[in-house]
């Protein structure tokens, strides 16, 4: 009788993990696809609300649908207040538990051209299946009352990055409610609504509620898998830098028959000047650029069990070479990129004028990565335009007696977003999700050491001091920051299958 009480004891104590045990793959695989089916309408609700940061008076809209969904499960939620919208933290604590974890999503969109979109508007999600040329025909919305094909995917702004992933998620909490478990973890979610904006308040927001904020690890449910749509975790990410830079000729736009050997271009002052920057091969030629980036034999071959497939990325993406900053696409990544991201002056096209343009503009991001220091980097950047005989100011234009006493001007503005983070393969964090996803889909995930894409998560890593690691979920296809974004079912259903997984995985 003792022993069946003791036996009795250990069950009430340690519900999770026996039941845990139990949770098979096919289990998850089952639930997972009938929750997903059954979350599909309000997927739909979420993605009809507008998210464009620049408008408040929608965020506000999404603000308040994320406040009703985790408090319908049991989350107590708190706005976490800045200067423009607010940041959003759900939390529900687990019973004994001893680890926090901190969730991050992501809940604006980028702005949209609607004119590019293949459906009546952005913010009406479009059921579409393949058309077996490449493309997709729009079908009913009522055909996911029925058996659904995992290739038919839901377009609309965001439904990738990252609306899918965050719906994915309070669906991975409604199958852990069915089979009536909990983490053996304390749960905060914090959810971002200007990251597209570069989440210019989360910095300061992260240090004004650092006690509401204090975790042991975050996790991060936001973007694309690798390329093979095998799933995948990433444990770092590049930060970014941008610099705007405006050369000058005339004061005005001069008739380039009359002055087009006499009036110097700033056009082709900007396209030397940025064309100085780098080699043919597209490495940076400023001195110390790359210093600090080495590998050791440990970080290649960590690299090199990435499964890329380098001839089907350039064939993709349409490209017959590679600049030769690294010998590959992983190797590449590890490294600060200095990118043109735009050019301006004058009139093209229809608009089209004989002219000697008056100002020409260039738009640059600097991709940062652990080793390098944003600042050092943008003063290796300007003292190397300096270097190319150019009298640098601030963002304005130049003064009268500066026109007339330097020859070549350019004007110079920066700002730094968020800084790069890293976290190794083998912290508590990297083994419990590699556990988890390996329970899910029956081997281990591909392990990706940085992604070459930025996320404002350094101010979790430096100011929480915690570790950090990406779950991405979403199909590489997904059109992102793009006209038709879009979500393929089946990695949605796989994305509350990962969750669930994670969530029921003891820690």
């Amino acid at each position: 009788m003792k022993q069946l009480l003791l036996i009795f004891a250990g069950l009430l104590v340690l519900p999770f993990n026996t039941i845990a045990q139990k949770v098979t793959q096919e289990k998850l695989n089952q639930l997972a696809m009938e929750h997903g089916k059954q979350s599909l309408n309000t997927l739909y609700e979420l993605l009809s609300l507008p998210n464009d940061a620049h408008y408040p008076a929608d965020i506000e809209k999404n603000i308040q649908w994320c406040e009703k969904a985790f408090a319908n499960r049991g989350f107590a939620t708190k706005r976490l207040e800045t200067s423009t919208v607010p940041l959003l933290l759900a939390e529900r604590k687990a019973k004994k538990a001893s680890k926090t974890v901190l969730i991050y999503l992501q809940l604006d969109g980028q702005p949209v051209d609607s004119t590019k979109w293949f459906q009546k508007s952005p913010w009406i999600p479009a059921l579409k299946k393949p058309d077996g040329k490449g493309g997709f025909t729009e079908i009913d919305w009522s055909n996911l009352s029925g058996s659904f094909d995992p290739e038919w995917r839901i377009f609309a702004r965001s439904t990738s990055d990252s609306k899918g992933a965050a719906m994915a998620y309070l669906t991975s909490l409604d199958v852990m409610e069915k089979l009536k478990m909990e983490p053996n973890f304390n749960i905060k979610v914090i959810m971002d609504f200007e990251e597209e904006l570069g989440s210019p308040r989360l910095p300061g927001a992260v240090v004004a509620y650092k006690e509401d904020l204090k975790s042991d690890m975050l996790i991060i449910f936001d973007g694309p898998r690798h390329v093979s749509n095998e799933p995948t975790l990433t444990f770092g990410a590049r930060g970014i830098a941008t610099i705007t830079l405006h050369t000058f000729g005339p004061r005005v736009a001069q008739h380039s028959g009359h002055y087009g050997n006499y009036a110097p271009n700033p056009a082709l002052n900007m396209a030397q000047l940025l064309g100085s920057m780098k080699d043919k091969d597209g490495r940076v030629v400023i001195p110390g650029f790359y210093d600090g980036i080495t590998f050791d034999e440990k970080t290649k071959a960590i690299m090199a069990s990435v499964p890329d497939d380098e001839e089907f990325i350039k064939k993709k993406i349409g490209i017959a070479d590679i600049d030769k900053v690294g010998t590959n696409y992983q190797e590449s990544i590890q490294y600060p990129s200095l990118n043109i991201r735009g050019m301006s002056s004058g009139w093209v096209g229809k608009e089209v004028r004989t002219i000697v343009p008056p100002t020409a503009t260039g738009e640059i991001d600097v991709r940062l990565v652990m080793e390098s220091d944003p600042e050092r980097l943008i003063g290796l950047i300007k003292e190397h335009i300096k270097s190319q005989g150019y009298y640098v100011i601030d963002n304005r234009e130049p003064t009268e007696e500066e026109r007339m006493s330097k020859s070549k001007i350019v004007s110079f503005d920066y700002e730094v977003s968020y800084k790069a983070f890293r976290t190794d393969y083998d912290t508590e964090v990297g083994q419990w999700l590699v556990k988890a996803m390996t329970k899910a889909f029956g081997t281990e995930p591909i392990m990706i050491r940085t992604g070459g894409g930025s996320i404002p998560i350094s101010p979790f890593v430096t100011t929480l001091g915690i570790p950090a690691v990406l779950v991405p979920t979403v199909n590489p296809d997904n059109n992102q920051h793009s006209p038709n974004e879009n979500i393929r079912l089946g990695n949605y259903v796989d994305a509350i299958k990962t969750f669930t997984a994670i969530m029921t995985e003891k820690l």
